[in-house]
């Protein structure tokens, strides 16, 4: 399987999520498959692709196969695109729902596969997880990984093996989120009050900044 960039894998693993969670829209349009590209949750990173950014990664994504263009019958106006990778790959449903997963999300542990995966196919524990996992990992061309524990980690998480680039990142622990600027705020208004109430037990007024 050759290498996809991060866009191939994104709008690879709209198409499968969408194909499952809302067949009566798929094939999916440019639009909304810019719009699924581009969702603020379930998605990580989160992505702000346009259109052409997405069409372009349509037509290498045919070209390799892995993507069919639906074009305009009686009484429709717009070329439809659908996914083709499951075919290609023969990938299982439970293969296909765990891979989606790791797409559009990244690396996780098990039981957050099995969390995220439930619309697309209802695991029925997380041994089962485990099983699709280890039957893409052992394949002769392995489509996914188990990745190290990293400190601070509770369980080690799991990866696909498409893009290269994601691969060499997923060993690295995720970096905790920065504070909001209202979080920031808040916590300093929270200092300056306490600071105010000690000078104020002392009897002393607080130094101007």
């Amino acid at each position: 399987m050759e290498e996809l960039d991060a866009e191939q894998v994104r709008v690879l693993g709209c198409l499968l999520e969408k194909e499952r969670t809302v067949p009566d829209s798929y094939p999916m349009t440019l639009n909304s498959l810019v719009t699924a590209c581009n969702q603020s949750t379930n998605r990580t990173p989160v992505v702000s692709y346009d259109g052409g950014t997405v069409q372009r990664t349509l037509d290498d994504l045919k070209d390799r196969g892995l993507v069919r263009f639906v074009h305009p019958s009686h009484g429709e106006r717009t070329t439809k695109f659908r996914q083709v990778i499951d075919e290609r790959l023969a990938l299982l449903p439970t293969e296909a729902a765990v891979l989606s997963a790791l797409f559009v999300r990244g690396p996780q542990t098990v039981n957050e596969i099995r969390t995220r995966t439930d619309r697309l196919h209802a695991f029925d524990s997380p041994e089962e997880v485990v099983a699709t996992l280890r039957g893409l990992a052992e394949r002769d061309e392995p489509l996914a990984r188990a990745l190290e524990r990293q400190p601070g980690e509770r369980e080690g998480r799991w990866t696909h093996t498409f893009a290269q680039a994601d691969l060499a990142s997923a060993v690295v622990a995720p970096a905790a989120p920065s504070p909001s600027r209202s979080a920031l705020e808040d916590r300093m208004a929270a200092l300056e009050a306490k600071v105010e109430h000690l000078y104020s037990v002392l009897g002393e007024q607080p130094p101007t900044l």
